[in-house]
């Protein structure tokens, strides 16, 4: 990750990052706030922040930052969040159905960029599937009633960022046990094609790979089998944009020097000016 100063002068660069925290208290305790303050961000997406409004004291709200907490109906569960050295035009949450909105799963900053029209940062917590076939159907609900909604913002023509963590790999090359996972949540064979039809059908692009095409580098690690030792990961958590944004996209990262949670940060530079 290199600092923002070191682009030309005369070029303005938008940095946005997006981290599942696995529970905000518990990432703060291991250096987060630090780290943002060091990391040139602007816009930082939170998923499973796991805090209610009245946790949420002035500790995890650093001064020079905007902040905005979605949090779950049920305490200690899932939840978004995003932090901002850019002020909101406005924000809303929810996507108007009821797993996605009790559960806090999805919170989206409007910020005026001066370009051609205003831009939607989200932050999405897509549920996991992972701990079995209930947990699976209530996921398939989701990007049923989801996918629905993204083609409603393409149709619409939004200006769109949407980081978060999907809990899906989308190729071969985002997941370093292919052939082991092949019949597990997150990568089965028609939740892959959910994202292909989101990228190639939709239209939206995953900015990570118009950069860094070919890198083998993931953003989550399960805790068993000494999985991040080995670098046994799965690339889960996206920054999925409209159109607008392919040609902006200009560096991206995963952030793996230090670690806040069983995910790691993934940072991507976006040329504004």
């Amino acid at each position: 990750m290199i600092p923002k100063d070191h682009y030309p002068s005369d070029e303005k660069i938008l940095r946005v990052v997006s981290l599942n925290v696995n529970g905000l208290r518990a990432s703060v305790k291991k250096g987060l706030l630090e780290w943002l303050e060091q990391s040139d961000a602007d816009v930082v997406c939170i998923q499973e922040s796991r805090i209610t409004h009245a946790q949420w004291t002035d500790q995890f709200k650093p001064e020079g930052w905007h902040t905005h907490l979605f949090p779950a109906e049920k305490a200690g569960y899932a939840g978004t969040a995003i932090y901002s050295r850019l002020p909101f035009v406005s924000v809303k949450d929810g996507l108007g159905f009821e797993l996605a909105d009790s559960q806090g799963r999805f919170t989206a900053a409007e910020f005026d960029l001066g370009l051609d029209k205003n831009v939607y940062i989200c932050s999405l917590y897509l549920p996991s599937g992972s701990s079995g076939d209930e947990a699976q159907a209530r996921k398939e609900v989701f990007l049923e009633h989801y996918q629905k909604i993204l083609k409603q913002w393409r149709d619409e023509d939004k200006s769109l960022i949407i980081c978060g963590d999907y809990n899906i790999v989308h190729k071969r090359i985002d997941i370093k046990n292919w052939s082991g996972n092949k019949n597990s949540s997150g990568c089965l064979p028609h939740e892959r094609a959910w994202l292909d039809h989101m990228y190639d059908e939709l239209g939206y692009v995953d900015t990570f790979r118009e950069v860094r095409p070919e890198a083998e580098l993931y953003s989550w690690w399960s805790n068993r089998g000494q999985a991040r030792a080995k670098n046994v990961g799965w690339r889960i958590d996206y920054q999925a944009c409209s159109p607008d944004w392919k040609a902006r996209t200009v560096n991206a990262w995963v952030y793996r020097e230090q670690w806040y949670s069983d995910h790691a940060p993934v940072i991507i530079d976006y040329k504004i000016a």
